[in-house]
């Protein structure tokens, strides 16, 4: 197996001491591992210096500049998620013309992410916490629940939906026509929002899917949930639909990491401090993941 001449983690993977050890066995010189944040792309160009490999977190943006400052680079591996080029925090299309190999990973947080959606949403509609969505305590059975994005969490949040006897939709990019079968219904955006009580987005960053027109479509009394990286929604909109006493929203720490603080302070907002999709399983999945797609790449 070939080696690189030396690889370098570019700020906090959280990869396990077990992958970074591994690392050393596919590096001709000894591994660079940082452990904070760079903060200008000057710092991030010093950083890779002349390596041939860098791995990165979803944190710290490798742009086109970056790339054509760094000329051996061969190799990025992105120890987050890489779901297209739009998304991505690597300039994945310019990288791959001057024919550096730009790899990510997907499907390594989703339990955690699913995990606290039930657990929020159920402590909101029994009013277990201080909140509490109606008059009297409700039960997950029979509400009507729209899924945003029926990827790998979307599909895992059906699965576990299913079983409590929601009335479960979707809408996506694509049809899915295997959990139609299972009896996720699909319907149109407009129609999904109009029907669907609570709302759960899971989307890849840097889209934006609702505006003013489709908050107006959401009457008063709906619970909307976001778990994506960044808002896929306009933040202005949304400020004015969470005014509505009736009206809660639910985020994790991702969540709501690209929020006005002051919003926050609704108490109609349900925040976590923690990214629901981390966890020690989390770690294990993704030091997995990033050591396989570098390994392949060297064979």
């Amino acid at each position: 197996m070939q080696k690189f001449n030396k690889i370098v983690s570019v700020d906090h993977t959280r990869l396990q001491d077990w992958a970074i050890n591994e690392l050393k066995e596919h590096s001709k010189t000894e591994v660079e591992i940082y452990q904070d944040y760079p903060v200008t792309e000057a710092e991030i160009i010093q950083r890779i210096g002349n390596a041939e490999a860098v791995l990165v977190s979803w944190r710290t943006q490798i742009n086109e500049e970056i790339i054509s400052k760094c000329p051996n680079l061969k190799y990025i591996g992105m120890c987050c998620s890489l779901y297209d080029e739009d998304s991505a925090n690597v300039a994945v299309k310019y990288a791959r013309n001057k024919g550096i190999e730009v790899r990510g990973i997907r499907d390594y947080g989703d339990p955690g992410v699913v995990e606290f959606i039930i657990s929020a949403l159920v402590r909101l509609l029994h009013g277990f916490g201080a909140q509490q969505w109606k008059e009297m305590p409700v039960e997950l059975t029979n509400r009507k629940i729209g899924i945003i994005g029926l990827g790998v969490t979307g599909q895992l949040l059906a699965k576990c939906l299913l079983p409590f006897g929601a009335d479960l939709y979707y809408f996506s990019r694509t049809r899915k026509k295997d959990w139609e079968e299972k009896g996720v219904k699909y319907l149109p955006l407009k129609k999904l929002l109009e029907t669907s009580e609570i709302i759960s987005i899971h989307l890849p960053k840097n889209i934006e899917i609702l505006g003013e027109k489709e908050f107006a479509k959401m009457a008063p009394g709906k619970i909307l949930i976001n778990t994506s990286l960044g808002l896929p929604f306009s933040e202005e909109a949304f400020k004015k639909w969470i005014k509505e006493p009736a009206n809660f929203a639910i985020f994790d720490g991702d969540g709501k990491s690209a929020l006005d603080g002051r919003i926050l302070k609704n108490t109609n907002i349900i925040s976590a401090e923690k990214s629901a999709g981390w966890s020690a399983e989390t770690e294990t999945r993704l030091s997995q993941k990033v050591i396989k797609n570098l390994r392949d790449y060297l064979k």
